[in-house]
């Protein structure tokens, strides 16, 4: 498993649909933005500068909401090593309670910003994130 990464995201009232609490769409907006930060927080620069990231899959289990004005806390981590183009990365989140709301896992596949391209994710890439 990965170094772990966290974030405190709040809900907003944009950000609550018809039933109160947070949008589906929303959550996996938290998912990619503590992805993000967590590549940028961490990675080589050069890296960071040579590669792109895009999601091929994500899959989310909800077991709980919040409404306005609530936060809750998304830790991030690498749970295996990359498999040639790709890596999982999997997101909770956890109430004021501590309590794991939602988790997701996602598969992100890299590529090469100038060729526009699938790479195999080098272990130098990968290093940074990696326990």
């Amino acid at each position: 498993m990965s170094k772990k990464h966290s974030k405190i995201f709040t809900a907003l009232p944009e950000h609550i649909d018809e039933l109160g609490h947070v949008n589906n769409a929303v959550w996996l907006q938290w998912v990619q933005d503590i992805a993000t930060e967590h590549w940028n927080a961490v990675a080589d620069p050069g890296h960071i500068a040579r590669y792109i990231w895009v999601v091929t899959r994500h899959e989310i289990d909800y077991r709980g909401n919040v409404s306005v004005g609530e936060s809750v806390t998304a830790e991030t981590f690498i749970p295996e090593a990359p498999r040639g183009a790709q890596f999982d990365r999997c997101v909770e989140f956890h109430d004021a309670s501590g309590k794991r709301i939602v988790a997701a896992r996602s598969t992100w596949a890299m590529i090469d910003r100038e060729s526009g391209r699938l790479v195999r994710i080098q272990p130098e890439v990968a290093a940074p994130f990696m326990g």
